[in-house]
């Protein structure tokens, strides 16, 4: 049994990578997809956050219906809807067909991702093997940052861009029949219904957002359609709000918003993610159609940045126990807020070794912010620890959604329907120095929201003993 329930870890790890790198690995193939299917900007921002906007959108449901009917339950069935959608978008000929199965991989990922702390927790209750086997998985994130865009690049210049997609098949059939024989928790049903209410209005909210974002430069800013997406977003969300505070049980307990340390440390979560999300996105984008470099070239061009991010991360609790956590934080996003608008300095006859500086220290500062996520969560009372991890990831994810559709917009804007490569280069250099400043806002927010305790002196964030939530969904 011990031996199997670390075969068991090693589906739910292989589970998780396969979402994090169908994320990184698509990012480099984007210039290839442009030309194939003949996309415009606009057409490329709905592939990548048809995805994320159903992933955030139903997040937070993946961990209920974990609640509901258990997270193995849960978990293969995700898996198995995101490999069955990775091979409709591998197999796509069209914009329509590959944005309807980015959106299915999306449903996967959601029902997928919040279950895999739930499993670990269920399958490891001694805690020493549980904080082992939460590093193991932690790893795959660095893993999949560090191998996605250099196997994106890859399968760009030597294979059809299909395989950007169809990669995840052979690995899903795998984790699917490892999944089906190792894992086997014990269930206890914690919640017995859905908050339909709930994630109907979110889910409304996030769609209408993301539709006047990266639609508003074509149809026009006051055209009664965007206006009209604007003002149905606005009232969904006003509607979300008051669902939850009347919901027996809400999708979302908002009353951890009151905690200092949770909504300012989600925020500046969210702020990290904006920056992440748009640079990669735009960056690939912009190493390839105006610096000229290959897809295995703008892939091996993230790797360094993984790398030195994945090395920090390991340092970083060293770090926030030496100086704290609202320091170590702060300092990760300043470093980041810097690099982003050092690059903007970067002109048409840049070269590699002109960006890896930026992406160093840009790795660098992401790196920092690894202990965020446990300040979070551990300032939560045990009961609400689901919630938090549960909130904490979605607001990763629409902010990230938020990073391609600003900056996108943004980016669109400022070209003025130019199709002039000088005129992308002159506006991503623009885009970047926004984003730089919009990252820059986890500055103050950090130092405030984590500052230390006056009683005792010691962080209001820091760490609890690690553990894993009951359901990154659970509203305790």
């Amino acid at each position: 049994m011990d031996r199997k329930k670390w075969w068991a870890l090693g589906a739910v790890t292989l589970g998780t990578f396969m979402t994090y790198l169908d994320n990184n690995i698509g990012n480099v193939a984007l210039p290839t997809i442009q030309r194939e299917l003949g996309l415009t900007i606009s057409g490329l921002e709905w592939i990548v956050s048809g995805y994320i906007l159903v992933f955030a959108g139903l997040m937070l449901v993946g961990g209920r219906l974990a609640d509901v009917i258990g997270a193995r339950r849960t978990f293969l069935a995700g898996l198995a809807v995101f490999t069955l959608a990775s091979l409709a978008a591998g197999l796509a000929t069209g914009q329509a067909a590959l944005i309807a199965a980015r959106a299915v991989q999306g449903v996967g990922a959601a029902l997928l991702t919040p279950t895999a702390l739930s499993l670990i927790g269920q399958i490891f209750p001694d805690p020493g093997e549980r904080g082992r086997a939460i590093g193991i998985w932690s790893a795959t994130g660095s893993l999949s940052m560090a191998l996605g865009p250099l196997a994106g690049g890859f399968i760009s210049e030597r294979l059809h861009w299909g395989w950007i997609y169809l990669i995840n098949v052979p690995i899903g059939v795998v984790t699917l029949g490892l999944g089906l024989w190792a894992v086997h928790p014990s269930f206890t049903r914690v919640r017995r219904s859905m908050d339909v209410p709930g994630l109907a209005t979110s889910a409304i909210t996030l769609v209408a957002v993301t539709y006047a974002l990266i639609e508003g430069e074509g149809a026009g800013w006051t055209s009664p359609e965007i206006l009209g997406a604007i003002g149905v977003a606005m009232a969904a969300a006003v509607a979300f709000v008051l669902v939850e505070t009347r919901s027996a049980e809400p999708m979302i307990d908002l009353s951890v918003f009151r905690s200092r340390v949770f909504s300012g440390g989600a925020l500046t979560s969210g702020l990290w993610s904006f920056g992440v999300f748009g640079v990669y996105f735009f960056s690939a984008l912009w190493l390839q159609n105006t610096l000229g470099f290959s897809p295995i070239e703008a892939g091996a061009a993230f790797v360094p940045m993984a790398l030195v991010m994945a090395v920090v991360a390991m340092l970083s609790q060293r770090i926030s126990a030496a100086i704290g956590i609202a320091r170590t934080v702060a300092a990760g996003i300043a470093l980041m807020g810097v690099a982003l608008f050092l690059m903007s300095g970067i002109g048409a006859d840049g070269g590699y070794t002109d960006v890896l500086p930026w992406f160093l220290l840009y790795g660098v500062g992401a790196g920092l912010l690894v202990p965020l996520t446990a300040a979070v969560v551990g300032a939560m009372p045990a009961g609400r620890s689901g919630v938090a991890s549960g909130v904490l990831n979605v607001s990763r994810q629409v902010f990230g959604l938020l990073g391609i559709t600003v900056l996108g917009a943004l980016l669109n804007a400022h070209r003025g329907g130019s199709t002039d490569p000088a005129s992308f280069i002159d506006a991503y250099r623009f885009t970047l120095v926004v984003a730089a400043t919009i990252v820059l806002v986890g500055l103050p927010v950090s130092l405030y929201a984590l500052r230390s305790r006056r009683a005792s002196g010691a962080p209001e964030g820091a760490p609890a003993a690690q553990t894993a939530p009951a359901t990154a969904g659970s509203a305790n």
